[in-house]
């Protein structure tokens, strides 16, 4: 939401299509959502407008530093969801513990933090 309004696309589709990518791509512990949505938004920024254009150079520097912070600055090294939370997504005892325990709360913290350097980052690229 905080990139939507950076960015002045506010779009509730997006919204939705991003869901499914909580909990490290469906549940699965990959790769974390709030990584996902932060790349989408500066693919939205920098990205091609047509297939065949050349892309943006931009878009490659603040990915590297966007992924480079949020290992560093927020989920300890990690962009796995797994790691991060330390759940295994398969297991329904561990998804329930993590549903009504401190991990959830990490969790909302993380993506508190991920909003407000993806917010950082698109502020110094409009600048």
């Amino acid at each position: 939401m905080v990139a939507q309004e950076k960015l002045g696309k506010k779009n509730d589709d997006l919204v939705k299509a991003l869901d499914p990518f909580g909990g490290g791509l469906g549940g699965h512990g990959e790769v974390c959502g709030a990584v996902i949505g932060s790349l989408a938004a500066i693919g939205l920024l920098f990205g091609r407008d047509k297939v065949g254009e050349e892309a943006d150079m931009k878009m490659w520097k603040y990915t590297r530093e966007f992924l480079k912070r949020f290992g560093k600055e927020i989920a300890g090294g990690n962009i796995l969801c797994r790691d991060i939370v330390q759940v295994n997504w398969l297991d329904p005892a561990q998804v329930k513990e993590y549903a009504q325990g401190e991990k959830f709360v990490t969790c909302k913290t993380l993506v508190g933090k991920t909003a407000g350097l993806i917010g950082e980052l698109i502020e110094r690229a409009r600048a």
